[in-house]
């Protein structure tokens, strides 16, 4: 269970990575020691899986940011398995989710341009075994983008 002080840890960790523990510490108003372990606390528990560096994906020359959704033929366990090891391995993708509705899946897909995203849509994702359909929308603009979780 969290309490107000750990709350407030991982509040100010999402935004703020890279801060210091003493700087924390001040911030939450206790001793670094006492800051420190509580940060150990919440990595070890699973309140905190990882730290990244999140770039600007412009920056790193991707021009395009698409929404891939697939569709399997079947639903047995060695197409599910086979199209999630597929997916994993492909580094276009950002990001996969199994999802109810009218499609299987969801992918977040980074591209360089029109041409990187046709190749991995028809050399990459088409291919493989028991995909039977796809639909891709691009974005046109990003209205919001966080990784930030709120903490109640």
């Amino acid at each position: 269970m969290l309490d107000e002080l750990d709350k407030a840890i991982l509040e100010i960790l999402q935004a703020e990575a890279r801060i210091s523990n003493a700087e924390l510490a001040r911030r939450v108003n206790l001793s670094p020691p006492a800051t420190l372990a509580r940060v150990r606390r919440l990595e070890e528990t699973g309140y905190i899986s990882r730290y990244v560096t999140i770039l600007d994906q412009k920056q790193a020359g991707y021009d395009m940011l698409c929404f891939v959704r697939v569709s399997l033929q079947l639903h047995d366990s060695e197409q599910v398995n086979g199209f999630r090891e597929a997916v994993q391995q492909m580094s276009e993708v950002l990001e996969c989710h199994h999802v109810t509705g009218d499609y299987d899946y969801i992918l977040k897909v980074v591209a360089r341009n029109t041409k990187d995203l046709e190749n991995f849509l028809i050399n990459q994702l088409t291919p493989i075994p028991g995909v039977a359909r796809i639909y891709t929308s691009l974005v046109l603009n990003e209205v919001k983008s966080s990784t930030v979780i709120p903490i109640q």
